[in-house]
């Protein structure tokens, strides 16, 4: 299994996701992109200080310590995407010779999927709290840097939408229809809710644009 971390290069990064491996895979790369909006719309907070801006400090000052979080909860999900991964593989090669070893084998395997589940939902729930910080400051932000917000908020929808994915392809695995019902209502209402924040955020920034 792969060993990749948050410190290593991006050129090693991508070899890695690029390579045959199975780590880091599609909840790492989403990780990262959420990431890469936070990295954005910290980016537009920071350039949105000095006396021009005085009247919104401490809502910048609350967004650039909100990026610092979300930032880390990425890093936080990108390993823990990978080692949920390994604990599937895991469980995927126990014995399976004896009804015993089978329920166990079975248990262990739904364990590791709902662990596959509830990471990108985590991810999904950064996504949304990093929409909603930059939706906060899409007015009052250096209009200069407007568009890195704009990319920013993209950025945090595309990773939604790939944390989904993989939530949709683990939940196709989960035996227990009641708790599979449960996470596709919950997710669904999340990706809404980040559909409808990225577009009102993406209306201001084009009209601070064309403005």
């Amino acid at each position: 299994m792969s060993e990749l971390s948050w410190n290593d290069s991006i050129r090693q990064f991508l070899k890695e996701a690029g390579s045959a491996a199975p780590t880091p895979g599609g909840g790492s790369i989403s990780a990262l992109a959420a990431a890469l909006g936070a990295a954005m719309t910290s980016m537009t907070a920071n350039l949105s200080q000095g006396e021009k801006f005085a009247h919104i400090h401490e809502q910048i000052t609350e967004v650039i310590r909100s990026m610092e979080n979300l930032t880390t909860r990425c890093e936080e999900l990108m390993a823990a995407d990978i080692r949920s991964f390994e604990q599937y593989m895991t469980a995927l090669k126990l014995p399976k010779g004896t009804d015993e070893e089978k329920r166990y084998r079975t248990h262990s395997l739904q364990t590791a999927v709902i662990a596959a589940i509830e990471i990108p939902m985590r991810l999904l729930e950064v996504c949304r709290d990093g929409l909603s910080h930059a939706y906060r400051i899409a007015e009052t932000s250096n209009k200069n840097v407007i568009s890195d917000l704009g990319i920013g908020a993209i950025l945090f929808e595309a990773a939604a939408q790939s944390a989904l994915l993989t939530v949709d392809i683990n939940l196709a695995s989960l035996k227990d229809l009641d708790v599979k019902q449960s996470y596709e209502a919950k997710t669904a209402a999340i990706i809404r809710e980040i559909a409808q924040i990225k577009e009102q955020t993406l209306l201001i920034v084009r009209s601070r644009i064309a403005n």
